[in-house]
């Protein structure tokens, strides 16, 4: 649709979580109010996620160092593989490196996102993941978690994330899990789950999880791309595999969100650890969470106005 043809005003009554748009169909929208997610096969070309893999190679091997970018390592897989893909679990904040920023601006995505977000489309937060195989340890396993957690801006009904698999992802390597209806749920307290201390930094997750709510393992095949709630209970398990499970990822938000203080909140904790990391890394004295997604936002559509 042109961008004149999604309203940005939530609309009363059936949709709460969707705008009006040409693009969704009647039951796609439903599914999305329903569940909190979507499922779009072959959204992605093969082209553009070949593309992006060998950017993301290039990026292991330090060929190229895009600036503010977080590359998360298994430390105890360097002395065996050196720099190479087979160390590298994430590539977070790609958002100056313009091969894989192109991700966040492909029309066939920002068409999704507007029907969510509107027409004013900021790409708020970046990563590009590559789930090494696992053994028991779970290293790689990423608990039930809700990404709100994370974000200090509101309101959550105009964020989505956009999650696309670059290969087949399904259980035996470390696919989504989703509990769809939890998007209609508050933003619950997290912490680091206790795994006897193998937790992965800032890899929070719920800390009284619901077992009883039933769990959907979301089996995608390349170039799939789910869209889901920021409030939307999901997770990930083990890679038991030997290959590796990649999958190159945005939240995107309307740039008429505005920033919240989370003192005397459940994120006040993830705001000092953050900024405590942020500290050590570029030498600053004063943080806080706004400042640092400020710094991660990047408009790919419209006109900035708040965010």
């Amino acid at each position: 649709p042109t961008s004149a043809q999604v309203s940005a005003v939530p609309q009363p009554g059936r949709f709460r979580y969707t705008l009006d748009n040409d693009v969704l169909t009647a039951e796609q929208r439903q599914f999305y109010e329903d569940n909190g997610y979507l499922l779009i096969k072959k959204l992605v070309s093969d082209e553009d996620i070949e593309r992006f893999r060998k950017e993301f190679v290039r990026i292991c091997k330090r060929e190229v160092k895009p600036p503010g970018a977080m590359i998360m390592k298994d430390e105890s897989l360097k002395s065996q593989y050196g720099q190479s893909e087979k160390v590298v679990n994430k590539v977070q904040d790609f958002q100056e490196d313009k091969e894989l920023f192109r991700y966040c601006t492909l029309p066939e995505v920002l068409k999704y996102v507007e029907c969510f977000t509107g027409p004013n489309i900021m790409a708020m937060h970046t990563m590009l993941i590559n789930k090494l195989p696992d053994s028991d340890i779970q290293t790689f396993l990423h608990p039930m978690h809700q990404d709100l957690h994370y974000f200090p801006f509101r309101p959550a009904s105009r964020i989505v994330c956009s999650w696309t698999a670059m290969e087949r992802a399904d259980q035996n390597n470390g696919c989504l899990v989703v509990q769809p209806g939890t998007h209609k749920q508050p933003l619950k307290p997290h912490g680091y789950p206790d795994l006897e201390g193998k937790t992965n930094k800032l890899f929070h997750g719920l800390l009284n999880e619901d077992e009883k709510i039933p769990k959907v393992h979301l089996v995608m095949e390349k170039g799939d791309t789910v869209f889901f709630h920021p409030l939307l209970i999901h997770g990930s398990g083990i890679n038991k595999t030997s290959g590796f499970r990649k999958s190159i990822s945005c939240h995107f938000a309307s740039s008429e969100c505005y920033y919240i203080d989370v003192k005397n909140t459940s994120q006040e904790h993830l705001e000092k650890e953050l900024a405590e990391m942020v500290r050590k890394k570029y030498n600053a004295t004063s943080v806080e969470l706004r400042d640092i997604w400020n710094f991660r936002a990047r408009l790919v559509q419209g006109e900035r106005i708040n965010l």
